[in-house]
């Protein structure tokens, strides 16, 4: 262990899963989350990484405050595994590798790494409810833009047939690795969104991405529906709700989850 690291704040003003994004691509170590910050620490210096987040704001004329700080290294891992909680939504609790499970709910586990998803975010929370309410045994799924799969693996979890993909290497990388973690297995996967499917019908479809590009791929989510299949949507801030719940109109909404700024809708295919 060396004696000092560096710690770098980024705190956008807006589009947080955009530059939680970006962060989680420059950097290969962990990555925190607290209070609309994204916190990186490394024993590296992180100075190309905050000129890099700096150049991106500016072309995309979003203001993000960064801070970069040396510190004395006092065993950061330790301390950021204690910040790391468990957490219970609908039938499942999610819970690092070194907190205990919990009988009387589904186990999940998903430690801190590249990608995002461990079921604290708003997005994921309501997601992880909706498939405890509408996923059943023998569902075809497929999970579009998986990150760290929590999504995928709950699903499983629930005896449901399940493929993923994600424009993201890393994260189809990750989520493989989370399910071995979760003795837990997937059908199929790929590198890439939800144009890929071609001959096959879901049961489910589940998609927790931004408003933006679940606007660019509406039909190709809508496509690969079987006949009353249910779609999940999410990553969608609400001043974005109207643009996005537009091109889905043509679905039976069933439920919206609003959980701050944050929707999740959840739609059934009229047959």
């Amino acid at each position: 262990m060396t004696d000092f690291y560096y710690e770098l704040i980024v705190e956008p003003e807006n589009e947080y899963e955009v530059f939680l994004d970006l962060v989680v691509s420059l950097t290969n170590e962990a990555i925190e989350e607290c209070n609309g910050k994204i916190i990186a620490r490394s024993e590296d210096d992180l100075e190309d990484i905050k000129e890099g987040i700096e150049k991106f704001s500016k072309a995309i004329n979003i203001n993000c405050k960064m801070t970069l700080t040396k510190k004395e290294n006092e065993d950061w891992i330790k301390q950021y595994q204690e910040s790391v909680k468990s957490v219970e939504v609908g039938k499942f609790f999610i819970r690092p590798s070194w907190e205990e499970k919990r009988d009387d709910k589904i186990d999940i586990i998903i430690d801190p790494a590249l990608s995002f998803g461990s079921g604290h975010h708003e997005t994921t929370s309501s997601c992880l409810e909706a498939i405890s309410s509408y996923a059943k045994e023998n569902y075809d799924v497929v999970d579009v833009g998986t990150g760290s799969g929590i999504l995928a693996i709950a699903a499983s979890k629930l005896g449901c047939k399940v493929d993923i993909c994600d424009t993201d290497e890393v994260c189809i990388k990750d989520t493989a690795a989370n399910f071995i973690l979760n003795n837990a297995k997937f059908n199929d996967s790929w590198v890439g969104s939800a144009n890929s499917i071609k001959n096959k019908k879901y049961d489910m479809v589940i998609a927790n991405i931004v408003a933006d590009v679940l606007v660019f791929i509406h039909n190709d989510l809508k496509k690969c529906l079987k006949d009353d299949g249910i779609l999940v949507i999410s990553g969608i801030l609400d001043k974005h709700k109207d643009k996005v719940l537009k091109k889905f109109e043509k679905l039976e909404q069933l439920e919206l989850i609003h959980k701050n700024e944050w929707i999740t809708v959840i739609f059934k295919n009229r047959s």
